[in-house]
């Protein structure tokens, strides 16, 4: 049986309040194609941004009318190195992919070249990276897979047992439950206020919930790119 999982990075997404300035520094320091500017579905005066990886995959940016206002703490809203902490559920560090030592090198050579300081290479073992800093403070790193990653070398056992992770977890998560899935005829379950929410008004967020699929997808459908075609 084939199981159901991601299979890559399709974006992510970092709140930004200055989203030109965001652009300027991945298009120009890091060489990644701005791929769309335009506005985000749903959400009034709110900017979308997408920034190429590959074909299929993307940094993106979402700036509110409110970012802008929302204060920067280091160690709260943001950890400010790779080392440091900030609050559960908010970024750690953004860490891009090259596909060779000597790519990483050149990469390193284009971020100097654009007056920004850059560490590095450190060898992790499994890969090598460079650090440097991006606007508003992002913890950004750029490595290269040097080898491959594998439970019997890479899972600590004391980091287990710091962790709480026991034996039988780390053969639950070693080998997920397979699952090839129904074809999507699983119906949404009941509202638990124990399992995780995103954070919309409750009674928009139930109303949500009550829709049927086909007309959750009606309702917000919005498929067409903002700028028409030529004829």
């Amino acid at each position: 049986m084939t199981s159901i999982k991601p299979n890559a990075l399709n974006h992510l997404a970092l709140s930004t309040g200055d989203i030109k300035s965001q652009i300027e520094f991945f298009s120009d320091v890091l060489g990644m194609e701005l791929m769309a500017l335009y506005w985000m579905h749903g959400a009034e005066q709110t900017v979308h941004g997408f920034l190429k990886l590959n074909d299929k995959c993307a940094v993106a940016f979402v700036q509110t009318p409110q970012n802008k206002s929302i204060e920067r703490v280091i160690g709260v809203t943001h950890p400010g190195t790779a080392l440091n902490s900030s609050a559960p559920g908010t970024m750690q560090h953004l860490a891009l992919n090259v596909d060779s030592e000597l790519d990483l090198l050149n990469m390193r050579d284009r971020i100097r070249s654009r007056g920004i300081n850059v560490v590095g290479p450190m060898d992790h073992g499994f890969c090598k990276s460079i650090y440097f800093a991006g606007p508003e403070d992002l913890a950004l790193e750029v490595s290269t897979y040097t080898g491959e990653l594998t439970p019997d070398r890479w899972v600590d056992p004391e980091v287990m047992e710091f962790t709480g992770v026991t034996p039988e977890d780390l053969s639950r998560y070693v080998r997920p439950a397979a699952y090839a899935g129904e074809g999507g005829a699983v119906p949404q379950p009941a509202y638990d206020p124990t399992k995780p929410h995103p954070h919309f008004p409750a009674d928009m967020y139930q109303n949500i919930l009550s829709m049927p699929d086909a007309l959750f997808t009606e309702v917000t459908r919005e498929a067409e790119p903002p700028v028409k075609a030529a004829v």
